[in-house]
Protein backbone atom coordinates (compact mmCIF):
# COMPACT_ATOMS: atom_id res chain seq x y z
CA UNK A 1 0.00 0.00 0.00
CA UNK A 2 1.24 3.47 -1.14
CA UNK A 3 2.39 6.16 1.21
CA UNK A 4 0.36 9.11 1.37
CA UNK A 5 1.87 12.75 1.24
CA UNK A 6 2.30 15.16 4.11
CA UNK A 7 1.63 18.64 2.75
CA UNK A 8 2.52 21.68 4.95
CA UNK A 9 0.85 24.18 5.76
CA UNK A 10 1.82 26.85 3.54
CA UNK A 11 -1.54 29.49 3.30
CA UNK A 12 -2.12 30.64 0.07
CA UNK A 13 -5.86 32.26 1.72
CA UNK A 14 -7.88 29.39 0.99
CA UNK A 15 -6.64 26.96 3.48
CA UNK A 16 -4.87 25.06 0.68
CA UNK A 17 -0.97 24.69 0.15
CA UNK A 18 0.64 27.39 -1.93
CA UNK A 19 0.30 25.46 -5.44
CA UNK A 20 -3.17 24.74 -5.66
CA UNK A 21 -3.12 23.44 -8.96
CA UNK A 22 -1.11 20.22 -8.17
CA UNK A 23 -4.25 19.04 -6.03
CA UNK A 24 -7.72 19.09 -7.15
CA UNK A 25 -9.67 19.98 -4.48
CA UNK A 26 -12.56 16.97 -4.13
CA UNK A 27 -16.09 17.78 -4.49
CA UNK A 28 -18.69 16.32 -1.77
CA UNK A 29 -21.02 13.81 -2.44
CA UNK A 30 -23.83 15.59 -2.48
CA UNK A 31 -22.74 17.88 -5.19
CA UNK A 32 -23.72 16.97 -8.90
CA UNK A 33 -20.28 16.58 -10.67
CA UNK A 34 -20.11 16.26 -14.29
CA UNK A 35 -21.33 12.33 -14.17
CA UNK A 36 -24.43 13.22 -12.72
CA UNK A 37 -26.76 11.44 -15.20
CA UNK A 38 -25.58 8.43 -14.78
CA UNK A 39 -27.27 6.33 -12.49
CA UNK A 40 -26.33 6.64 -8.57
CA UNK A 41 -25.86 3.28 -7.96
CA UNK A 42 -22.76 3.58 -10.80
CA UNK A 43 -21.30 6.29 -9.52
CA UNK A 44 -21.04 5.23 -5.93
CA UNK A 45 -19.39 2.30 -7.02
CA UNK A 46 -16.55 4.29 -9.59
CA UNK A 47 -16.37 6.82 -6.73
CA UNK A 48 -15.62 4.04 -3.96
CA UNK A 49 -13.63 2.00 -6.60
CA UNK A 50 -11.49 5.67 -7.14
CA UNK A 51 -11.55 5.99 -3.39
CA UNK A 52 -10.14 2.34 -3.28
CA UNK A 53 -7.32 3.53 -5.93
CA UNK A 54 -5.98 6.52 -3.74
CA UNK A 55 -5.78 4.51 -0.66
CA UNK A 56 -3.62 1.95 -2.39
CA UNK A 57 -1.46 3.98 -4.50
CA UNK A 58 -0.92 6.73 -2.00
CA UNK A 59 -2.25 9.49 -3.86
CA UNK A 60 -3.75 11.39 -0.73
CA UNK A 61 -2.46 14.01 0.96
CA UNK A 62 -2.35 14.32 4.91
CA UNK A 63 -1.44 17.87 6.24
CA UNK A 64 0.69 18.27 9.19
CA UNK A 65 -2.15 18.21 11.28
CA UNK A 66 -3.26 14.85 10.19
CA UNK A 67 -5.87 16.28 8.45
CA UNK A 68 -6.73 13.58 5.58
CA UNK A 69 -9.54 15.26 3.40
CA UNK A 70 -10.02 12.44 0.87
CA UNK A 71 -10.78 10.24 3.86
CA UNK A 72 -13.16 12.72 6.19
CA UNK A 73 -15.52 13.36 2.31
CA UNK A 74 -15.71 9.82 1.59
CA UNK A 75 -15.64 7.90 4.54
CA UNK A 76 -16.12 9.99 7.90
CA UNK A 77 -18.90 12.46 6.46
CA UNK A 78 -21.07 10.23 4.93
CA UNK A 79 -22.59 8.46 8.17
CA UNK A 80 -23.66 11.71 9.54
CA UNK A 81 -25.76 13.04 6.30
CA UNK A 82 -28.80 10.86 7.35
CA UNK A 83 -28.74 12.41 11.20
CA UNK A 84 -28.32 15.94 9.26
CA UNK A 85 -30.71 15.43 6.59
CA UNK A 86 -33.59 13.01 7.80
CA UNK A 87 -33.17 12.83 11.26
CA UNK A 88 -32.23 16.19 12.84
CA UNK A 89 -33.69 18.04 9.71
CA UNK A 90 -31.48 20.79 10.16
CA UNK A 91 -31.55 24.15 8.57
CA UNK A 92 -28.98 26.12 8.07
CA UNK A 93 -28.75 29.80 7.99
CA UNK A 94 -26.63 32.77 7.42
CA UNK A 95 -23.98 30.97 5.32
CA UNK A 96 -23.18 34.03 3.11
CA UNK A 97 -22.05 35.23 6.79
CA UNK A 98 -18.75 32.87 6.64
CA UNK A 99 -15.73 33.49 4.00
CA UNK A 100 -15.33 31.51 0.77
CA UNK A 101 -11.53 31.89 1.54
CA UNK A 102 -9.38 32.94 4.22
CA UNK A 103 -9.24 32.05 7.69
CA UNK A 104 -12.23 33.27 9.98
CA UNK A 105 -13.25 31.63 13.51
CA UNK A 106 -16.42 30.40 13.74
CA UNK A 107 -17.50 30.36 17.45
CA UNK A 108 -20.67 28.45 18.79
CA UNK A 109 -22.86 27.20 21.94
CA UNK A 110 -22.37 24.12 22.99
CA UNK A 111 -25.19 20.98 24.48
CA UNK A 112 -25.94 17.44 23.67
CA UNK A 113 -24.28 16.04 26.41
CA UNK A 114 -22.70 14.37 23.00
CA UNK A 115 -21.01 16.77 20.59
CA UNK A 116 -23.44 16.02 17.88
CA UNK A 117 -23.37 19.87 17.33
CA UNK A 118 -20.17 19.89 16.60
CA UNK A 119 -20.33 17.58 13.97
CA UNK A 120 -23.91 19.09 12.51
CA UNK A 121 -22.21 22.73 12.08
CA UNK A 122 -19.30 21.14 9.97
CA UNK A 123 -21.57 19.30 7.61
CA UNK A 124 -23.38 22.61 7.55
CA UNK A 125 -20.61 24.39 6.08
CA UNK A 126 -18.83 21.11 4.07
CA UNK A 127 -22.24 20.26 1.78
CA UNK A 128 -24.16 23.31 1.82
CA UNK A 129 -21.79 26.42 2.16
CA UNK A 130 -20.78 27.40 -1.74
CA UNK A 131 -17.38 27.06 -1.22
CA UNK A 132 -18.04 23.92 0.52
CA UNK A 133 -15.91 24.30 3.51
CA UNK A 134 -13.91 22.36 5.94
CA UNK A 135 -14.28 23.35 9.50
CA UNK A 136 -11.44 22.94 11.46
CA UNK A 137 -12.90 22.32 14.64
CA UNK A 138 -10.61 22.56 17.85
CA UNK A 139 -11.23 19.81 20.58
CA UNK A 140 -10.58 19.08 24.36
CA UNK A 141 -7.60 17.14 25.32
CA UNK A 142 -9.68 14.22 26.51
CA UNK A 143 -11.04 13.84 22.48
CA UNK A 144 -7.32 12.88 21.82
CA UNK A 145 -6.42 10.97 24.54
CA UNK A 146 -9.60 8.68 23.76
CA UNK A 147 -8.97 5.43 22.33
CA UNK A 148 -9.63 4.95 18.46
CA UNK A 149 -10.99 8.07 18.57
CA UNK A 150 -8.08 10.67 18.89
CA UNK A 151 -6.91 9.59 15.39
CA UNK A 152 -9.98 10.04 13.81
CA UNK A 153 -10.16 13.41 15.52
CA UNK A 154 -7.01 13.99 13.36
CA UNK A 155 -8.28 12.88 10.23
CA UNK A 156 -11.21 14.86 10.30
CA UNK A 157 -9.09 17.98 10.77
CA UNK A 158 -9.67 18.56 14.55
CA UNK A 159 -7.01 19.79 16.81
CA UNK A 160 -5.50 20.26 20.33
CA UNK A 161 -7.67 23.68 21.76
CA UNK A 162 -5.05 25.48 22.25
CA UNK A 163 -4.14 29.20 20.98
CA UNK A 164 -0.81 28.61 19.45
CA UNK A 165 -2.62 25.64 16.61
CA UNK A 166 -5.68 27.98 16.60
CA UNK A 167 -3.69 30.89 15.07
CA UNK A 168 -1.28 28.90 12.97
CA UNK A 169 -5.10 27.53 11.49
CA UNK A 170 -6.36 30.51 11.12
CA UNK A 171 -3.35 32.03 9.71
CA UNK A 172 -3.22 30.06 7.20
CA UNK A 173 -6.50 30.42 6.07
CA UNK A 174 -8.20 27.87 7.10
CA UNK A 175 -11.95 28.29 8.44
CA UNK A 176 -11.82 27.18 12.22
CA UNK A 177 -14.46 25.86 15.04
CA UNK A 178 -14.52 26.53 18.69
CA UNK A 179 -17.18 26.01 21.60
CA UNK A 180 -15.52 27.82 24.16
CA UNK A 181 -18.45 26.38 26.61
CA UNK A 182 -16.62 23.13 26.54
CA UNK A 183 -17.55 20.20 29.13
CA UNK A 184 -19.75 22.91 30.75
CA UNK A 185 -22.22 23.60 27.54
CA UNK A 186 -22.63 20.23 26.73
CA UNK A 187 -22.88 18.70 30.33
CA UNK A 188 -25.19 21.30 31.85
CA UNK A 189 -28.75 19.63 33.17
CA UNK A 190 -31.80 19.92 31.01
CA UNK A 191 -33.18 22.75 33.40
CA UNK A 192 -30.34 24.90 32.00
CA UNK A 193 -31.43 24.73 28.35
CA UNK A 194 -30.07 27.04 26.18
CA UNK A 195 -28.40 28.87 29.18
CA UNK A 196 -24.75 29.66 28.08
CA UNK A 197 -22.15 28.98 30.15
CA UNK A 198 -19.12 30.67 30.52
CA UNK A 199 -16.59 31.64 27.79
CA UNK A 200 -13.24 31.39 29.43
CA UNK A 201 -10.72 33.39 29.40
CA UNK A 202 -11.10 34.55 25.92
CA UNK A 203 -8.34 32.80 24.22
CA UNK A 204 -10.20 32.53 20.93
CA UNK A 205 -10.28 36.14 20.83
CA UNK A 206 -7.37 36.52 20.78
CA UNK A 207 -6.14 34.08 18.32
CA UNK A 208 -8.60 35.70 15.88
CA UNK A 209 -6.99 38.82 16.63
CA UNK A 210 -3.66 37.77 16.27
CA UNK A 211 -4.38 36.25 13.13
CA UNK A 212 -6.83 39.41 11.96
CA UNK A 213 -9.52 37.29 10.99
CA UNK A 214 -13.24 37.97 11.33
CA UNK A 215 -15.14 35.90 13.97
CA UNK A 216 -18.35 34.33 12.93
CA UNK A 217 -21.32 34.04 16.26
CA UNK A 218 -22.83 30.55 15.59
CA UNK A 219 -26.18 29.39 17.14
CA UNK A 220 -27.78 25.83 17.21
CA UNK A 221 -31.21 25.27 18.65
CA UNK A 222 -32.24 21.71 18.94
CA UNK A 223 -28.79 20.10 20.12
CA UNK A 224 -30.19 20.28 23.60
CA UNK A 225 -33.11 18.19 23.21
CA UNK A 226 -31.48 14.98 21.42
CA UNK A 227 -30.24 13.73 25.43
CA UNK A 228 -32.07 15.89 27.74
CA UNK A 229 -29.54 15.00 30.84
CA UNK A 230 -31.79 14.75 33.92
CA UNK A 231 -28.80 13.51 36.21
CA UNK A 232 -25.35 13.24 36.82
CA UNK A 233 -23.79 10.05 38.43
CA UNK A 234 -20.61 12.28 39.72
CA UNK A 235 -19.33 9.65 41.38
CA UNK A 236 -18.79 7.12 38.59
CA UNK A 237 -17.84 9.88 36.24
CA UNK A 238 -14.74 10.59 38.75
CA UNK A 239 -14.31 6.79 38.52
CA UNK A 240 -14.54 6.47 34.75
CA UNK A 241 -11.73 10.03 34.30
CA UNK A 242 -14.97 11.25 32.86
CA UNK A 243 -16.48 15.43 33.02
CA UNK A 244 -19.46 13.66 34.06
CA UNK A 245 -21.41 10.75 33.74
CA UNK A 246 -25.28 11.65 31.86
CA UNK A 247 -28.79 10.13 32.78
CA UNK A 248 -31.37 10.79 30.14
CA UNK A 249 -34.94 9.57 30.07
CA UNK A 250 -33.34 7.13 27.92
CA UNK A 251 -29.63 6.09 28.92
CA UNK A 252 -28.50 3.74 31.18
CA UNK A 253 -32.50 2.54 31.33
CA UNK A 254 -32.48 1.20 27.73
CA UNK A 255 -28.61 0.39 27.71
CA UNK A 256 -27.39 0.74 23.53
CA UNK A 257 -31.03 1.99 22.95
CA UNK A 258 -30.43 5.05 24.87
CA UNK A 259 -27.65 6.31 22.90
CA UNK A 260 -30.08 7.02 19.92
CA UNK A 261 -30.91 10.43 20.11
CA UNK A 262 -33.85 11.91 20.19
CA UNK A 263 -34.83 13.50 16.79
CA UNK A 264 -35.25 17.09 17.45
CA UNK A 265 -35.78 20.10 14.90
CA UNK A 266 -32.38 22.14 14.39
CA UNK A 267 -31.36 25.09 13.47
CA UNK A 268 -28.11 26.60 13.01
CA UNK A 269 -27.89 30.54 12.04
CA UNK A 270 -24.22 32.28 11.18
CA UNK A 271 -24.31 35.19 12.47
CA UNK A 272 -22.72 38.56 11.16
CA UNK A 273 -19.15 38.62 11.12
CA UNK A 274 -17.44 40.40 14.33
CA UNK A 275 -14.12 41.87 12.08
CA UNK A 276 -10.73 42.07 13.64
CA UNK A 277 -8.87 43.29 10.70
CA UNK A 278 -9.42 46.91 12.06
CA UNK A 279 -7.89 46.00 15.43
CA UNK A 280 -4.72 46.49 16.82
CA UNK A 281 -2.75 42.93 17.24
CA UNK A 282 -1.34 43.74 19.69
CA UNK A 283 -4.92 44.17 21.60
CA UNK A 284 -4.77 40.09 21.91
CA UNK A 285 -2.64 41.46 25.08
CA UNK A 286 -5.52 44.14 26.27
CA UNK A 287 -7.83 42.30 28.79
CA UNK A 288 -10.01 44.74 28.45
CA UNK A 289 -10.03 44.41 24.71
CA UNK A 290 -10.24 40.59 24.84
CA UNK A 291 -13.46 40.62 27.69
CA UNK A 292 -15.13 43.39 25.65
CA UNK A 293 -14.95 41.13 22.27
CA UNK A 294 -15.67 38.00 24.35
CA UNK A 295 -18.63 39.39 26.01
CA UNK A 296 -19.82 40.52 22.55
CA UNK A 297 -19.86 37.38 21.10
CA UNK A 298 -21.58 35.68 24.21
CA UNK A 299 -24.19 37.90 23.96
CA UNK A 300 -24.60 37.90 20.28
CA UNK A 301 -25.13 34.49 20.54
CA UNK A 302 -27.39 34.12 23.75
CA UNK A 303 -30.09 36.87 21.79
CA UNK A 304 -29.90 34.49 18.56
CA UNK A 305 -30.63 31.54 20.86
CA UNK A 306 -34.04 33.36 22.27
CA UNK A 307 -35.31 34.12 18.93
CA UNK A 308 -34.56 31.25 17.37
CA UNK A 309 -36.46 29.27 20.26
CA UNK A 310 -39.20 32.19 19.85
CA UNK A 311 -39.71 31.66 16.15
CA UNK A 312 -39.59 27.78 16.80
CA UNK A 313 -43.02 25.70 16.74
CA UNK A 314 -42.20 23.06 18.43
CA UNK A 315 -38.97 20.77 19.88
CA UNK A 316 -39.34 17.78 17.04
CA UNK A 317 -40.33 19.93 14.12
Amino acid sequence: MGDARVIPLHGDGNGDRADPSRRPRPVPASDPGPEADRPDWERRIAGGLAFLRRRITGDYEVDEFGFDRDLTLHVLAPPFRPLYEKWFRVEASGLHNVPSTGGALVVANHSGTLPLDAVMTALALLDHHPAHRHLRMLGADLVFRTPGLGPLARKSGQTLACNPDAERLLTMGELVGVWPEGFKGIGKPYGDRYKLQRFGRGGFVGAALRARVPIIPCSIIGAEEIYPMIGNARTLARVLGLPYFPITPTWPLLGPLGAIPLPSKWYIEFGEPIETGSLDPDGAEDPMLVFNLTDQVRETIQQTLYRLLLQRRSVFR
